[in-house]
C-alpha cells in the first residue's frame, strides 16, 4: 500500500511557489504527493516533475470543480469549460506519471438544489455524454479518471457508491472508475466496508482515507478496521491519501464547508496521519 498527502493539507491553490512541499512530504515518509490542480496556469509542471523525480516521490493528480467547470451545467459554456479542464488534467497526469485523475468530475462542488426529475435526467445525460468522450481521451493517454461521490451537503448528483456505479456502468469504459473518500462515505453509506466490496478491485482506482470530521486519521469515529478488511478482501493495492484542508481559499472553504481548524497544524495532521496509516494498513 502506498501512502499519500494532498497539497490541500497545506495550501490552496497550489503553485510552483509551493514546490518545497514535495521535499516536506517526502521527508515525512510519504510515497505520494497528491497535487490538487485549482489553476493549471500557476504550476510549472517540468519543475514539479523533475523535483519529484529527484526525491523519488510519486505524484497523483486531483481536480477542483467550481461552478464554471461543470459538465452537467445548464450553461453550455460551463459544460465545455468543465470538459476542457478535465482533458487538461488528464494530460497533466500523463505528463507527471500519475495513473489517475480523480474528483467529482460530474458536477460543481457546492451545487445543491431541489430540481425537477426532468432536469435531473437532463443533467445526468449531459454528464454521461461528456464522460464517454473523456474516457476515450483518457484511454489514449493511459490514464484512469476516478469519479468521486461527495456527501449531500456538497453535491446533489452523486452521493453514494450506487449512484457512482450507475454512471460508470453507463459510460462503460475501463478508463472511468471510482475514487472513494471515506469522509463522504461516512455520511452517505450505511455500511462503508460493504460499499468498498460493492465497488470491488476492478473499479476502485483510488482511496482518500479521511477521518469522520476531516481531521487527523485515527482520531474520529470512522470504522478503520472494517475499511482495512474490506480493502484486503477485494485485493486493493493502490494508494491511500489524506485529503483535508489546512488553508482553504474562500471558494474552497464555502464549497467544502470548512469553518474551523481541523488540527493544531497541517504538519501535525500529516505526520500523525501517516503514523496512523502505517500502523493500520502496513
Amino acid at each position: 500500500m502506498l501512502f499519500g498527502a494532498s497539497t490541500f493539507i497545506w495550501v490552496s491553490p497550489f503553485s510552483s511557489a509551493n514546490v518545497g512541499l514535495l521535499t516536506k512530504v517526502k521527508s515525512m515518509g510519504y510515497d505520494i504527493i497528491e497535487i490538487a490542480v485549482e489553476d493549471t496556469n500557476i504550476i510549472d509542471w517540468k519543475l514539479i516533475k523533475d523535483t519529484a523525480s529527484d526525491l523519488d516521490l510519486k505524484i497523483t493528480i486531483s481536480g477542483a470543480f467550481g461552478a464554471e467547470r461543470d459538465i452537467s451545467s445548464t450553461e453550455p459554456h460551463f459544460r465545455e469549460l468543465g470538459k476542457q479542464y478535465i482533458i487538461d488534467c488528464i494530460k497533466i497526469a500523463e505528463n507527471v506519471g500519475s495513473p489517475i485523475f480523480g474528483g467529482p468530475v460530474y458536477s460543481a462542488v457546492g451545487k445543491t438544489r431541489l430540481v425537477s426529475d426532468e432536469q435531473k435526467k437532463q443533467e445526468r445525460a449531459w454528464c454521461v455524454e461528456t464522460l464517454i468522450e473523456i474516457a476515450k481521451i483518457a484511454a489514449d493517454s493511459g490514464i484512469v479518471v476516478g469519479l468521486e461521490p461527495l456527501n449531500r451537503f456538497e453535491t446533489d448528483m452523486v452521493n453514494t457508491v450506487d449512484q457512482a456505479l450507475s454512471i460508470v456502468h453507463e459510460v462503460a469504459s475501463p478508463n472511468l472508475k471510482i475514487v472513494l473518500d471515506t469522509f463522504h462515505s461516512n455520511i452517505e453509506e450505511k455500511d462503508i466496508p460493504a460499499s468498498i466490496r460493492k465497488v470491488g478491485k476492478e473499479l476502485l482506482c483510488h482511496v482518500q482515507g479521511n477521518e469522520s470530521d476531516r481531521g487527523t486519521p485515527g482520531t474520529g469515529h470512522l470504522e478503520w478496521q472494517g475499511i482495512k478488511e474490506a480493502l484486503e478482501d477485494i485485493g486493493y493495492d493502490g494508494a491511500i491519501v489524506i485529503e483535508t484542508f489546512g488553508q482553504p481559499s474562500k471558494e474552497l472553504a464555502k464549497a467544502a464547508c470548512i469553518w474551523r481548524p481541523l488540527a493544531n497544524s497541517a504538519d501535525e495532521l500529516a505526520s500523525e496521519g501517516l503514523d496512523f496509516y502505517k500502523k493500520m494498513f502496513s
